[in-house]
């Protein structure tokens, strides 16, 4: 039988791309394999395709090949796996293409651009760095920059140059390991430090080492481009440092950016008039002078799609206000009712509840109890009148803002700027709204409100409320549902540092419960690993240092094999396990290596290094020194005869190559005969029951195939 997997093409790589099929004796472009796992050849099929690449396929049948894309179908311990890379959205290179502004709102010249570009095409470090305050538009004036750069003058073949943008995923982003960046040739590339590099231990030494990249990228025909805050570059510390620096100090007009927008992004100029000042639009009063370039498009977005009428512009009017203006309206007319705010507040967290649960949390939140009083019961407006006069819809008996979306979100947000002093009070009454109900409906309204003020607000207050939310006793559910609100805020871009250091020092903290090391261990399986995959694995790394193998290391060990088994993501992976098994014999690096060679969950990972180390030497002698290092941890002694008993079932099912897996354990057993879980699998246990498989592997075994048959421990017939 002739098994293919294929992982599919790499993220980072351009749409299109043709998986790899490699071999050992040759890669080649495989475009006549389908991307569905479904559409497997048959192996005369198969042949006939390698050997039109030039391929050696002798003995294919019974073989397993492996089809991947990019670096995951081969394994190598030659080179270091640099920070992750991807593509820059196509309507970004559109926008710095065809809709740049480079005029200030007095339609004065701005020269950032000008300078950063002379700073990339002079001779010394091919680098930029661009500083400034937030809101001026500084990505933009990076991407432009590289664009004009990749643009002029073409390669030699006529192409542009390619632009990506690095991760900054730093394994310890007070420290970042420049040499980890990416040095292709003929690539302009993007690095955003803006929201970490106040956290720089030594600035100089970080600062100093770009500018020595930047000098190895001049000569491979590449570009670095780095956006940075305003102050964290240390520009004062010497001429070099100084010297690739560009401040922008001016936002671009705001209404020439919306209007370039309307006209080239979204092909409709003839709505650039309701934005332009002069003469003013119907739109135009929503700019100033102090609009972000970003809000200019966001408002250049809603105009494109609503319709052309004036009940149309109102949309995009109340739409691009994100309903500030009715929100202040209902605080100006609640002034002298605080209990129709805490219904309005009350209401925004039990969304789609009853009416009068929505009434009894709001007295609980002004710590009033029911009223006894019939007169006062029968005063006054009835319930759902006052939740409609707060912007509430009332349906039925269930309470909700879903035909204003947004609205509960600017609601929030002003009670965050204008009352300071309800922060404390409010998440204590949140804590009492969670314990009185886990209910996944009602978790997730709370959560997904609190990260969305976190991220809008770069408040870690309320990231740190949600994870006390977390107990032994929350459902599967409620752990699913909070990881998710964490990994939203571990991804934003101003306060996903803060939320990422949070997450390693619950990771790390000797208190840590096993129901909040879970949560992190899932966390880290999401778009995280992906995006930040170094960070991922550092926070997976103390989980897996927990006493005990508890549903925490469970949940650990289960998300580094799927970051294994992600696109692109075996080769870091592998890396850094290897590290952590040769740098210290620890626990951690021992129940990571035997989650990454587990074939039981799924064979992926093993099959592409058993395949590796059939063509590079040192993966097997990684193999061999991790097995080893494994072997000689005690604690992890019932998971090693797990995964040995897992390759000789995987081995018999054909699922991973036979003569690898023989290879690599007569490594091991010539080294660790005497470790418990190989002086089982050689010897057997008395009274244990060994199943086919395990029989077979023991038989094949060259120490084995040396012994005397002995009773029961002799393979049988």
């Amino acid at each position: 039988m002739t098994e293919v997997n294929h992982f599919g093409p790499q993220r980072s790589e351009p749409e299109g791309s043709s998986p790899e099929v490699s071999t050992g004796e040759g890669d080649f472009t495989g475009a006549q394999i389908k991307d569905s796992p479904a559409v497997v050849p048959t192996s005369g099929e198969l042949s006939e395709l390698l050997r039109s690449a030039n391929v050696n396929v002798a003995n294919l049948d019974g073989s397993i090949v492996v089809v991947a894309g990019g670096d995951v179908g081969h394994v190598s311990m030659d080179s270091r796996q640099t920070l992750p890379v991807t593509d820059i959205p196509e309507l970004e290179l559109k926008a710095v293409e065809l809709a740049w502004v480079g005029q200030g709102p007095h339609d004065e010249h701005l020269p950032t651009v000008a300078e950063a570009e002379r700073l990339l095409r002079t001779a010394g470090p091919a680098l930029t760095v661009i500083a400034g305050a937030p809101g001026l538009g500084k990505r933009s004036i990076g991407l432009r920059t590289g664009w004009l750069v990749a643009h002029d003058p073409p390669t030699a073949d006529g192409e542009p140059l390619q632009m990506k943008e690095i991760r900054p995923d730093w394994e310890k982003p007070e420290a970042p390991d420049v040499s980890l960046l990416p040095q292709k040739s003929g690539v302009v590339y993007l690095l955003d430090v803006a929201s970490e590099i106040e956290g720089w231990a030594d600035s100089v030494s970080t600062a100093t080492a770009l500018i020595k990249h930047a000098e190895n990228l001049r000569r491979a025909n590449s570009y670095l481009v780095v956006i940075a805050d305003e102050r964290g570059w240390p520009e004062e510390q010497s001429g070099a440092l100084g010297g690739v620096l560009v401040r922008a100090k001016t936002r671009p007009s705001p209404h020439r950016v919306a209007a370039e927008h309307l006209k080239h992004i979204y092909d409709v100029p003839d709505r650039a008039s309701w934005i332009e000042s002069f003469p003013p639009g119907p739109l135009a009063h929503l700019l100033t002078k102090g609009t972000s370039p970003a809000d200019a498009v966001r408002l250049a977005a809603v105009a494109a799609v609503v319709e052309d009428s004036d009940a149309g512009r109102e949309t995009a009017t109340n739409s691009f206000q994100q309903w500030s203006k009715r929100v202040e309206q209902v605080f100006t007319t609640t002034q002298e009712l605080p209990e129709d705010r805490a219904l309005l507040i009350s209401a925004l967290f039990l969304r789609g509840e009853e009416a009068v649960t929505v009434q009894d949390h709001a007295r609980q939140l002004l710590g009033e109890d029911a009223e006894s009083s019939v007169r006062k019961i029968l005063t006054g407006p009835d319930l759902t009148t006052r939740l409609r006069a707060v912007g509430a819809t009332v349906a039925g008996r269930s309470v909700s803002f879903d035909d204003k979306p947004g609205y509960a979100r600017a609601v929030l947000i002003h009670l965050w700027h204008q009352r300071p002093d309800v922060h404390e009070p409010l998440l204590t009454w949140l804590d009492g709204l969670v314990a009185a109900n886990t209910s996944a409906v009602r978790l997730t309204s709370i959560t997904g409100l609190l990260v969305d003020l976190a991220i809008a607000e770069n408040d870690v207050s309320a990231v740190n409320t949600i994870k006390g939310w977390i107990s032994d006793t929350s459902s599967e559910l409620n752990l699913v549902l909070i990881a998710g609100v964490l990994a939203k805020a571990a991804e934003a871009d101003a306060l996903g540092p803060l939320v990422r250091k949070r997450l390693i020092d619950w990771a790390s903290s000797d208190q840590a419960s096993e129901a909040v090391a879970r949560v992190i261990a899932l966390v880290c399986r999401g778009s995280l690993a992906e995006h930040y995959p170094l960070q991922a694995l550092a926070r997976l790394r103390h989980i897996l240092r927990r006493p005990e193998r508890d549903t925490a290391v469970r949940e650990a060990e289960a998300s580094l094999r799927h970051m294994a088994t992600g696109l692109g993501q075996l080769p870091r992976v592998w890396e850094t396990v290897c590290k952590w098994a040769k740098d210290s014999r620890s626990l951690a690096g021992a129940r990571a290596f035997l989650s990454v060679l587990d074939p039981e969950p799924d064979p992926q990972a093993l099959q592409v290094l058993l395949a590796s180390a059939q063509q590079d030497q040192e993966v097997a002698d990684a193999l061999v020194e991790g097995w080893t290092a494994a072997l000689e941890e005690p604690g992890v002694h019932d998971q090693c005869r797990q995964v040995l008993h897992g390759w000789a079932r995987a081995r018999a099912a054909g699922h991973i190559d036979a003569k690898a897996v023989k290879e690599i354990l007569d490594r091991i057993v010539e080294r660790q005969l005497y470790t418990l879980p190989i002086s089982d699998l050689i010897y057997g246990v008395a009274g244990v029951a060994y199943d086919e498989a395990i029989i077979d592997l023991r038989r094949d075994l060259n120490f084995f195939s040396r012994l005397p048959a002995r009773g029961t421990f002799a393979p049988e017939p």
